[in-house]
């Protein structure tokens, strides 16, 4: 499978069979989001950052309830947190989507707010790949970030919905979350995309890989 990185909290993921998910599509936030199509869209809470659906070419598909979906061979599953600490009290609820993609589990988690439980925890295993957000102020910040990191496991790491050149969004930037590991586990390749395959997993150590932003 392949991951494409257009900024902010969106992805494109797209499995060996074509499927192509696009993940929190963003709007107004300083910088433009690249032309894509895709054959389904999700959409983690209804902030202008995340929800900009008409965007993306392709009649996508539309997943933004909870519930466990099914395309082109993809396993969707989009499960309730909150957008705080508060049980959604301050800025609501959020969904965390799931794929199982070419054999591997991958975890979106939007703009995930709460705390880390046990409870949660649970739900979302197992993890080959996380996409989490670390620039704190409206999500998790770095070092409940790494707390996550720490009870999943997954054998990798995507930190997303941190400060980059252009981002009107007052967030923390990348470094505060990679500064909490060796630096042995952290690489910074530049490129927008990766290709992972099943083979490459490593059930026994954790790799922070910061995407370069596609403009």
């Amino acid at each position: 499978m392949k991951i494409r990185y257009l900024g902010h909290s969106c992805f494109v993921l797209t499995e060996s069979t074509g499927t192509t998910i696009v993940t929190d599509p963003y709007g107004a936030v300083g910088f433009r989001l690249p032309d894509v199509a895709a054959d389904a869209v999700t959409v983690s809470h209804g902030h202008y950052d995340h929800n900009n659906v008409a965007a993306v070419r392709g009649r996508p598909v539309v997943f933004n309830k909870e519930g466990t979906y099914e395309l082109g061979g993809v396993e969707v599953t989009a499960i309730k947190s909150y957008h705080d600490d508060e049980r959604g009290k301050a800025r609501g609820n959020n969904l965390i989507f799931k794929f199982r993609m070419d054999g591997l589990e991958i975890c979106h988690m939007g703009d995930l707010g709460e705390e880390c439980s046990s409870a949660l925890i649970e739900t979302l295993l197992p993890v080959h790949v996380l996409l989490i957000p670390v620039g704190g102020h409206y999500t998790i910040d770095a070092e409940q970030a790494k707390e996550y990191v720490d009870r999943i496991m997954p054998a990798i790491v995507i930190p997303m919905h941190y400060k980059t050149k252009g981002l009107n969004i007052d967030v923390d930037k990348v470094d505060e979350f990679t500064d909490l590991f060796d630096s042995e586990e952290v690489e910074e390749p530049e490129a927008s995309e990766i290709e992972l395959f099943r083979d490459d997993i490593s059930e026994d150590s954790t790799k922070i890989i910061v995407m370069e932003r596609e403009k």
